[in-house]
């Protein structure tokens, strides 16, 4: 991985730890509240480890876009780039 992917990696670490309503400290006994699996920073995370391209920060924006009360909840996993 280059620089940028792993400091993406770090913000994104940090949002989980101390923000997230998913994966923070505080959120640990709470039931999940991320409508997806996996949740949309662990999908960002993953997605930057398989693949960093242009395209997955579209697919960021259209996942996160996605999380609302009337949209379908379940596994959405990241695509193995081609």
């Amino acid at each position: 991985m280059n620089i940028v992917q792993n400091k993406l990696i770090k913000i994104v670490k940090i949002y989980q730890r101390y923000i997230s309503p998913d994966h923070s400290f505080w959120a640990k006994n709470n039931p999940p509240y991320c409508k997806h699996i996996p949740s949309c920073s662990q999908y960002m995370v993953e997605s930057i480890e398989k693949k960093w391209a242009f395209k997955w920060t579209i697919k960021w924006i259209w996942r996160i876009l996605r999380c609302m009360p009337w949209n379908k909840w379940g596994y959405d996993p990241v695509e193995k780039e081609k």
